[in-house]
């Protein structure tokens, strides 16, 4: 585990932008307890996060449409709030960084490292508003 004060910057950089916390198991579950749409980011300390990840995750959260609520943990350093966000990954095998979108709970997309690494932050923000669209729009009866 790294120590907390190197990844305060890696933190923040979500957090600025309007992505909660969940630094526990309890969390985790409280969070995706909430009816509606959540983007579930599992945050890392490698460079496919850095460059990639958390700047597309800001990015596409300027979009019109956007998940009620977003939600991350860091992996390798709040084990237990991500073991509890990856047992919603419905068998898929855990990566870092990830972002999932939940729809009351149950998994609608998800995005692995391997789509992460293999792209650039503005493909994948549109990728993620393109997910959006498709998964978090309210429609009206």
């Amino acid at each position: 585990m790294y120590p907390e004060v190197m990844l305060v910057p890696m933190r923040e950089e979500l957090t600025r932008a309007g992505v909660k916390e969940a630094r526990t198991a309890a969390e985790v579950d409280a969070a995706l307890a909430q009816p509606g749409t959540t983007m579930l980011v599992v945050n890392s300390v490698c460079g496919c996060a850095a460059g990639k990840m958390r700047p597309a995750v800001r990015l596409a959260l300027q979009h019109g449409t956007l998940p009620t609520q977003a939600v991350t943990v860091f992996a390798g350093q709040d084990r237990d709030a991500t073991e509890k966000a990856r047992g919603y990954f419905g068998g898929h095998p855990p990566t870092s960084p990830a972002i999932a979108i939940l729809r009351d709970g149950e998994l609608v997309y998800l995005m692995q490292r391997s789509a992460i690494e293999t792209s650039t932050a503005p493909a994948i923000a549109q990728e993620l508003t393109r997910a959006f669209d498709a998964y978090c729009a309210t429609t009206t009866a």
